[in-house]
């Protein structure tokens, strides 16, 4: 069931553009803290661990919270969700940015999560019930693709700019106007629409599947100080494991399930969600390695290093308008797999950089990375959204936002704890680092910036072979973790490939867009 409002009714531009601003708002701050890390491991003494939970905490509780959220905007209507979830998210934003320790700052980044997960499923839900047409909902659905993907890309933009001008807390009080702005253009713009057989919530499913996913990746974070094959880490990994394939059988069961398990047979709904989750595993990960490259290799600023990730900006957008157009010549297989494929080829590239590397070769490697990625979101998010009717679009989004977030968080914890691993194995096997005290060579161990910090404070003879080991061990982490995030890129192209179908089969839901029709409107 849907319900427009008069003032809607001639303003359908302007309320794709809160919709759209609402959206960068939330994906911008998924990385805006990565060029603060630096800041952050010296201001509030947070070790790498702590890095990792400070980006994770808010990706990790909104996958967490959006299959739940994206059904109760079904029903309750999702203009008023989109403004709670704004009002929401600026408080606590306001919140994070005044306190004074890492681990205040892991709790004030989950608590912004909450909101940005009331957000992330509305607006993709709206977007579906305003443009009910197949080919201006593809053209919508194209834009927002590229919102999200330039928020991303952005976030370390911002982030940098307003740590050169102000303090760190600025990275997040910057939300609170934008999401003034986004309120009040959301009253006068954009309608409500809901879904009035929505199912109850499922609290057993909820609980078991935020159980699951917050196990799985504490474990990964934190095995590189256990031991991937300690005891924690194998009873982490183990319970995680159990906990949601019990999630599994208890939604296959279940008369009102968050999830519907059987979605997943619809082989455009699978494939593009393989698609999301790698794509965001991927760029989530790199980019929280990269940027640490830029400040503590290269030397560059905050800000500095935020402007170089721009490459990556700009081949998003401009591939994800681009990729629905690809696709009506070529199906969704092809853009979409070729992009993994192209991202998983740029990733490759970006592990050879070193110290010397300049900065021309890095931004080639970004416009392979964002091209790759813009091609494989747009489609594969329109594979997902046409897969479901449009009454179901808040958990059909959800879904589509659940995968990408966890993938997302996936992302930092995977490649974060690989280059923990490897960064640390390189302290400590480095003979020019032997003779410096337990404590202080321990460390040097837990970040990069700890080591910039004993590094600052040596005799002047002594800082050369120990920059030199520091700087080897990271870039031995930088290469290692690219190097996985390409071959995930790569073997999610694989999969996608053969399980994605080129187009919308005959029995697919009318929601689903007709590409023939789109060809011929295009010409």
């Amino acid at each position: 069931m849907r319900t427009r409002d008069p003032v809607f009714r001639n303003h359908p531009i302007p309320a794709l553009a809160v919709i759209c601003l609402s959206v960068f708002v939330i994906s911008v701050d998924a990385t805006i803290v990565n060029v603060a890390l630096p800041t952050l491991s010296r201001e509030l003494n947070a070790d790498t661990a702590q890095l990792q939970w400070i980006v994770d905490a808010y990706t990790l509780v909104m996958s967490g919270l959006l299959l739940s959220v994206g059904s109760l905007s079904d029903r309750y209507g999702r203009r008023g969700s989109l403004s709670l979830g704004l009002a929401l998210f600026a408080i606590t934003s306001g919140v994070a940015a005044q306190v004074n320790s890492a681990d205040a700052l892991i709790a004030g980044r989950a608590a912004m999560g909450v909101g940005a997960a009331v957000i992330f499923p509305t607006t993709l839900g709206l977007i579906t019930n305003i443009f009910t047409e197949p080919i201006p909902r593809a053209k919508a659905i194209g834009l927002w693709a590229a919102m999200v993907g330039v928020g991303v890309a952005v976030g370390p933009i911002s982030g940098g700019w307003l740590l050169e001008h102000f303090w760190w807390g600025a990275i997040f009080m910057v939300n609170i106007p934008i999401a003034m702005v986004a309120i009040i253009g959301g009253v006068l713009f954009v309608p409500t629409s809901r879904d009035p057989a929505a199912p109850r919530i499922d609290v057993p499913g909820f609980i078991l599947s935020a159980i699951g996913i917050t196990a799985l990746v504490y474990t990964v974070i934190e095995a590189p100080s256990w031991g991937w094959t300690s005891t924690r880490a194998t009873t982490g990994f183990t319970l995680a494991a159990v906990v949601l394939v019990g999630f599994a059988l208890w939604e296959r069961r279940s008369t009102h399930p968050m999830l519907d398990i059987s979605v997943f047979a619809n082989r455009r709904f699978s494939g593009g969600s393989l698609a999301v989750t790698a794509s965001f595993l991927t760029l989530f990960g790199f980019i929280f390695v990269i940027t640490q490259y830029f400040q503590f290799i290269k030397n560059y600023t905050a800000f500095q290093s935020g402007v170089r990730l721009l490459p990556v900006a700009i081949s998003i957008a401009l591939a994800s308008i681009l990729g629905p157009r690809l696709v009506q010549w070529v199906g969704t297989t092809a853009v979409a797999a070729g992009g993994l494929a192209v991202f998983a080829a740029g990733l490759a590239w970006a592990s050879t950089a070193d110290a010397a590397t300049p900065y021309s070769q890095i931004a080639t490697q970004m416009l392979l990375l964002g091209g790759g990625l813009g091609l494989t979101i747009a489609p594969a998010t329109e594979a997902i959204m046409g897969s479901l009717d449009a009454d179901k679009a808040g958990i059909g989004s959800a879904v589509n936002d659940t995968t990408r977030e966890f993938g997302g968080t996936l992302g930092v914890a995977i490649v974060g704890s690989v280059f923990a691993s490897v960064y640390s194995s390189g302290i400590g096997s480095a003979a020019s680092l032997a003779s410096l005290p337990v404590d202080v060579h321990a460390a040097m161990g837990r970040s990069m910036a700890l080591a910039h910090s004993v590094i600052a404070h040596l005799p002047a003879e002594r800082v050369p072979p120990v920059r030199e080991a520091v700087n080897g061990a990271f870039l031995d982490g930088l290469q290692v973790g690219s190097l996985v995030c390409a071959a995930i890129a790569l073997g999610a192209a694989v999969v996608v490939a053969w399980l994605l179908p080129a187009r919308a089969g005959r029995e697919a839901n009318v929601s689903e867009i007709n590409w023939e029709l789109l060809e011929r409107e295009t010409r």
